[in-house]
């Protein structure tokens, strides 16, 4: 097996003996160079759901609005226990001689600093979603979205699972930012780490093609070079695309919120398009820089801005409030995740199935785009180093995250029940939450400019990964692949967006979740493969 990617590095083992060359099975009509026949039947398959999406918009609709309650619904337990066990299984890989294998080999050199590594982490991972959800799910969970019922104070007064007093507004606040966390901390994490440490490993220790395939060759072996391989690739296309989609329709939402928050913009179809139609355009640019003259430096900007942001909030909002949130959250956090985690027996199915199981099948459908990317600009770190700060790290940043802002949200209503924070749409939350604070115009427009960038960075990176199975793990395929995929990503939030109408966020969260489901039984048999994998490697020392 012969491997095109220079990046392997001196001292990365010899690959391993298969006679599959890179490309063999790939044609070139019009210059580009595409893999038969997983760039065919996914885009294929892409162009025909946007064809028949916008052609039965009416039976779309009704169809995105049952498919996903239906999943979420049937498949909680299924959704729940995988996540659980992508989390065990990470720690295993952290406490055990497994921790210790370098990958791209013993001599092998990250090839980015800390900072740069996390900035595309984080902008790669969460970003978008982070935004969106940073002040609207604290809000949700302290007001109604398990089940209570809420007084006056914005207090629930019947619902306590978990050990809340009824009307103690400091144990609601907590069980609240405990569940927020919950769905942004080591889970998903642990769900990004399994697919990029897959991939890391058996490209830079194994020499095999940095595609989906490639992560379960223990198991399959020559097959994975054949349709049961062909089969796991177009299915990471899928879960990838629509992944994206889901997070670039949140981004969309929320920036034109912003933008007709502050200028009356409007927020109408033809406003969504054009808005997608700019970012999209933006991101074919960073695409065509490629990944250190694109992504890595639009995730440095943003990490800044972010930053930037965060400070301002602690700073000139409620201080005191907000360190007491984030300690008393994270706290709280640590001793809910246990029951939350629970995937039988539980009486709060609002939360369970509304929340966690749509949350857990977003991350998942997000994991081969976003572990291919992290596994792309993670040479060199040992596996304990890399699941410790894929994990851990992300973790603590999200608890700050959450508790800076969603600690601001909730300590308004606190102050004042009828504050406009919290009667506003989700995507209205955060620039309310701003809107009492100084120098409000400005916050809320560099809160629009961190969605619009997380866009970008989200679909250029996106489309390098999708480009990057299609074309049977060559990471230097044609450019106009790569502008294919983003133009796509584009116009499927556009038609998902369009098609759902007032319930555009419910059609987005259907394909998440829909393409996450098959998926999770790939990341479960992913598991078993890396296992064997590092075993291996350890036995060969």
């Amino acid at each position: 097996m012969t491997n095109t990617d220079d990046n392997l590095g001196a001292g990365a083992p010899q690959p391993v003996d298969t006679d599959y060359e890179i490309g063999q099975d790939n044609i070139t009509p019009f210059g580009l160079d595409v893999h038969n026949p997983v760039f065919l039947v996914s885009g294929l398959a892409v162009v025909a759901f946007v064809l028949i999406t916008l052609m039965f918009q009416e039976a779309s609709t009704e169809f995105f609005g049952w498919l996903r309650p239906f999943l979420t619904s049937t498949f909680d337990w299924f959704f729940l226990s995988a996540a659980n066990i992508f989390v065990l299984f990470c720690i295993m890989l952290m406490i055990t001689p497994m921790g210790k294998i370098r990958l791209g080999g013993n001599d092998a050199k990250p090839d980015y600093s800390y900072m740069g590594w996390f900035a595309m982490l984080f902008a790669a991972g969460m970003g978008i979603g982070l935004m969106f959800f940073g002040v609207s799910e604290p809000i949700s969970h302290l007001t109604s979205s398990m089940g209570g019922t809420v007084v006056e104070n914005g207090v629930r007064t019947d619902w306590a699972p978990l050990g809340a007093a009824a009307g103690d507004a400091v144990a609601a606040r907590n069980l609240g930012m405990a569940a927020t966390i919950f769905h942004w901390a080591l889970h998903p994490w642990a769900i990004y780490a399994v697919v990029a440490l897959s991939l890391a490993f058996f490209t830079y220790n194994r020499g095999l093609p940095l595609t989906l395939r490639s992560a379960f060759y223990p198991l399959l072996g020559e097959r994975v070079w054949g349709w049961p391989g062909h089969v796991i690739d177009t299915l990471a296309v899928f879960a990838t695309l629509f992944g994206l989609a889901t997070s670039l329709g949140f981004g969309t939402e929320q920036a034109l919120a912003g933008l007709n928050f502050l200028f009356g913009w409007g927020t109408g179809p033809v406003a969504k398009v054009l808005l997608i139609t700019v970012i999209t355009m933006l991101a074919l640019i960073s695409v065509v820089r490629g990944l250190d003259g694109g992504v890595k430096i639009l995730s440095e900007i943003n990490i800044a801005l972010a930053a930037l942001l965060l400070l301002f909030v602690i700073i000139v909002g409620p201080t005191a409030a907000i360190f007491d949130t984030i300690v008393s959250g994270g706290l709280a956090y640590v001793k809910e995740v246990i029951p939350l985690s629970m995937p039988f027996g539980r009486e709060d199915a609002n939360f369970s199935q509304g929340w966690t199981s749509f949350y857990w099948a977003w991350w998942i459908s997000w994991s081969p785009f976003v572990g291919m990317f992290i596994a792309r600009v993670s040479r060199g770190r040992t596996v304990r180093e890399f699941v410790f700060c894929v994990i851990v790290i992300p973790t603590l940043v999200s608890v700050v995250w959450m508790g800076v802002f969603g600690g601001t949200a909730i300590a308004q209503i606190a102050a004042d029940a009828a504050a406009p924070v919290k009667a506003a749409a989700l995507e209205l939350k955060l620039f309310e939450m701003l809107k009492p604070l100084p120098f409000a115009t400005v916050t809320s427009m560099l809160g629009i400019v961190l969605v619009l960038v997380f866009f970008v960075t989200s679909s250029d990176s996106g489309s390098l990964v999708i480009d990057t199975i299609t074309a049977g793990g060559k990471t230097d395929a044609p450019v106009a692949q790569r502008v294919f995929w983003c133009t796509f990503e584009g116009i499927v939030a556009a038609t998902l967006l369009l098609v759902g109408g007032s319930q555009a966020l419910t059609a987005l969260q259907a394909m998440a979740v829909s393409t996450g489901f098959p998926f999770t039984i790939v990341l479960l048999a992913m598991c078993v493969s890396l296992f064997m994998g590092l075993r291996q490697a350890v036995k060969e020392g």
